[in-house]
């Protein structure tokens, strides 16, 4: 137990200012007491929850929005005294730009106004794994181009995924896992006999992991998409009582809602939890008041689409699970939902047997293309198998394939639009181009008239003809998606026609350019 009661002096603006306390160790902290934090700021005033964290130590996460000296209050029953004081909120430092939120209805930016393109993959169980897996998956997403990863805070039990996780949520005990094999993992699914938990009293370890991971994402200008429900499970916690549900909901909320990268995640694959049908808003909503500050949030499906038009839900977390199709119709959902669309799952590179597990590296880097063009984002992952049984997909490790970093590509060369975000665009209607042509332009439309890309996809062009009018001047590059070049074509006014490499996955890129 602490003895002192511990706050900075100063905290930099959307950055994690950390309370801790000392109180109440007897009874169960968890369950029996209660804190809170009161905050004044310049124009910003919130008050948000604290949360035990064992050991007789509490404490209290708070997000400064804005620059300049905040005070505060802490009261609760935790302790018989009230505690008060005050700290200053520096400047953001490079590469703090804050929360991300939705921008131009479609797309994203963080609080500063800088766009976030979502190029991101998903790791399930990468925090739960030993700690050389763990420092090899950090060492691959620094070098990657991914700045979201999408991971499960509950372990994971599903096939090439058996091993048990390095801490549980709850005291208690799990059930013996030597029993599992690939032939028979279908059958522990749920809450096979051999669990024991007490889900009023959660481990404060297995929570401090995360901690540590949510912040070294946070250094890494990584957002951390959080999924606090999955129904691929053998300890029982896909099934836990609803009064342990919402206590878990709002402990992960307050330890977690005050880290400017985290995104909620719902549920993944939220059809396979049949003992939660009926109460996704119910938890939504606790979710919604437990989080000050508004953070990103969805609910991810299987086969059916959730009502994203919901209020609570701030953008669509979608998968595809007819991998036969790719991501055409994405600009469907953006007129259907008016909100942003993210394929987080459309199928994974890799050689496991299951058919969403087996694409080529050209057919998901092909997908992500035909997302961003539609004006919506695109999600990577992998599943090869290998001898040491460690699969990106589930545990992270080391990176095999061959489309990471062209989802890196993709992101600069998103990144390079102006305005923030594309969509699905045509020119003039009295300008004939080609049937197979996809053209996108920018969201914003001040920048009409600006930009285009042309996009071929399967198809295999040795050149195109490009007329968009006779007055501006046009740059023109040729864009190869799938060997990263790019290409200058030269600049053009009126109709012109422009080569193209002849190979799948290219496009063409044509810009207005001052005079002279």
């Amino acid at each position: 137990m602490i003895d002192t009661a511990r706050f900075p002096a100063s905290c930099e603006r959307w950055d994690v200012y950390e309370i801790s306390l000392p109180g109440r160790a007897d009874g169960n902290p968890f369950t029996d007491w209660t804190i809170w934090g009161e905050f004044r700021g310049p124009g910003d005033v919130k008050r948000v929850s604290g949360f035990y964290d064992g050991n007789g130590v509490y404490r209290v996460r708070f997000m400064p929005c804005a620059e300049g000296r905040y005070t505060f209050t802490v009261s609760g029953t935790f302790s018989d005294r009230v505690w008060e004081g005050s700290f200053e909120t520096l400047p953001a430092s490079a590469g703090n730009h804050g929360v991300v939120r939705v921008r131009n209805r479609y797309h994203l930016a963080y609080d500063d106004g800088t766009p976030h393109y979502s190029v991101g993959t998903t790791c399930y169980a990468f925090a739960l794994q030993a700690p050389e897996i763990v420092e090899q998956t950090f060492d691959e997403l620094g070098r990657s181009g991914f700045n979201k990863l999408r991971f499960c805070l509950m372990p994971k039990h599903y096939d090439f995924s058996l091993r048990d996780p390095v801490a549980f949520p709850y005291e208690g005990t799990p059930m013996d896992a030597s029993v599992l094999t690939r032939e028979n993992f279908a059958e522990y699914t749920g809450n096979p006999p051999g669990n024991d938990w007490d889900f009023t009293r959660f481990n404060p370890e297995f929570f401090r992991l995360y901690d540590r991971m949510i912040g070294r994402l946070l250094e890494m200008g990584i957002e951390a998409d959080i999924i606090l429900f999955h129904a691929y499970d053998r300890w029982g916690f896909s099934q836990m009582p609803m009064d342990a549900n919402e206590r878990y909901i709002r402990y992960v909320a307050a330890r977690y809602s005050a880290y400017r990268n985290v995104w909620w995640g719902l549920a993944n694959e939220y059809e396979l939890l049949p003992g939660l049908s009926g109460h996704w808003e119910e938890l939504a909503q606790i979710l919604v008041d437990s989080d000050p500050w508004g953070h990103l949030r969805s609910i991810h499906n299987c086969e059916t689409f959730y009502d994203y038009s919901r209020p609570w839900i701030t953008h669509c977390s979608c998968q595809r699970c007819d991998h036969h199709k790719t991501t055409e119709d994405t600009d469907e959902l953006r007129r259907r939902y008016g909100k942003p669309v993210i394929w987080d799952e459309v199928g994974y590179e890799g050689d496991f047997p299951h058919c969403w597990g087996n694409f080529t590296p050209e057919e998901l880097v092909r997908r992500a293309w035909e997302a961003a063009i539609r004006g919506g984002y695109c999600g990577h992952s992998e599943t090869f198998l290998s001898d040491d049984g460690i699969v990106w997909w589930a545990h992270g490790g080391r990176l095999k394939g061959e489309s990471a970093e062209r989802f890196d590509f993709l992101r600069k060369f998103l990144e390079d639009v102006p305005g923030c975000g594309l969509k699905l665009g045509k020119l003039r209607d009295d300008v004939h181009f080609q049937w197979d042509d996809y053209v996108a332009i920018p969201e914003d439309p001040a920048l009409e008239g600006t930009y285009y890309f042309f996009y071929y996809s399967i198809w295999r062009p040795p050149f195109r003809q490009i007329y968009i009018d006779d007055t501006t001047l046009f740059e023109a590059e040729a864009i190869d998606t799938w060997n990263m070049t790019v290409t200058p074509l030269g600049r053009f006014r009126g109709r012109t026609e422009l080569p193209l490499p002849g190979t799948q996955y290219c496009g063409i890129r044509v810009r207005a350019v001052e005079e002279g």
